[in-house]
């Protein structure tokens, strides 16, 4: 199988890459930066700076991850405008290209997030449920779906990834928490009760490689483990996994004054659980938080 990838350079497209590779599928990425891509995602695998250099080439599937990193930096207006640019437009440009292709892929697996739903409180969140409070991160989620469901007008099987937050020790959320936890500076953000939809990294590559080889997966799918938990959980049980007290909270007001509006990324949260995944036949190797903290920490 020719699968092209989005975004394959960041943490998911290159885990993806060593498990697609490994299963002997022909891989391109496309990237700004072409030159990096084997050094990145495996000597097997083709970077191209424009789709067009794939000319007439077939391609049996699309997988569309590419984005920047929303909690990197606060939400100027010219960030937004980037983060707007680096999912809506860039998915824009791929529908144009898939457009203007005679033979199109049979699938496009588009990546979003769980903020989809915005900050949901104490609701339980599933596939069938709607946004709850549009912010920022939650409105850019549903633009990017929307733009990427227009390929089945196109004739692609369209599936769409709301991951919530990837556990690796490659990087993302876990890598940035290890440095304060391991000076027993970690604890819980703002009271610790907003609920927290996670997903170790394996899980993440297994269940997307699932809905690529699954010919009826189609619409939204909550990426993350079957039994989210309260950010104090969270903050408890990764400084059991490092050894280290969690007991130092982080104000809500300070990160207010220090953030703005992306502080309500770390304040609010969703209690998603993978409803459709597990009704299609998908298996969590990881449902339990500790035993996936566990599994990482030693590579932190």
């Amino acid at each position: 199988m020719h699968i092209l990838l989005t975004g394959g350079t960041g943490l998911i497209g290159r885990a993806l890459c060593r498990r697609w590779l490994a299963a002997g599928h022909q891989l391109t990425v496309w990237s700004r930066d072409p030159a990096t891509v084997r050094r990145l995602c495996g000597e097997g695998v083709r970077g191209v700076e424009r789709l067009e250099e794939l000319g007439a080439e077939p391609v049996d599937a699309v997988i569309n991850l590419a984005g920047a990193p929303i909690a990197d930096r606060p939400w100027t207006g010219k960030r937004r405008a980037f983060l707007w640019a680096s999912r809506i437009a860039l998915t824009e440009k791929l529908l144009e290209w898939l457009q203007d292709r005679g033979h199109r892929p049979a699938v496009l697996i588009s990546g979003s997030a769980v903020g989809w739903y915005g900050d949901a409180g104490e609701r339980e969140i599933t596939e069938a449920s709607t946004p709850v409070k549009e912010d920022f991160a939650s409105q850019l989620c549903i633009a990017w779906e929307e733009t990427a469901e227009r390929a089945s007008n196109l004739g692609l099987r369209v599936v769409l990834v709301r991951t919530g937050l990837v556990l690796s020790s490659e990087g993302g959320f876990l890598k940035r928490l290890a440095l304060p936890f391991k000076l027993g500076l970690g604890g819980p953000i703002g009271d610790g009760r907003q609920w927290m939809p996670w997903v170790h990294i394996d899980d993440q590559i297994a269940l997307i490689d699932f809905l690529l080889h699954q010919a009826d997966a189609q619409g939204p799918y909550n990426a993350c483990a079957p039994n989210p938990v309260r950010n104090r959980e969270f903050a408890k049980r990764l400084g059991q996994a490092l050894h280290r007290p969690a007991f130092l909270p982080l104000p809500a007001p300070l990160l207010r004054i220090g953030l703005g509006e992306m502080a309500g990324l770390l304040l609010g949260g969703q209690r998603a659980r993978p409803t459709r995944l597990q009704e299609a036949g998908f298996t969590f190797k990881f449902t339990d938080l500790q035993s996936a903290l566990d599994d990482l920490s030693g590579r932190l």
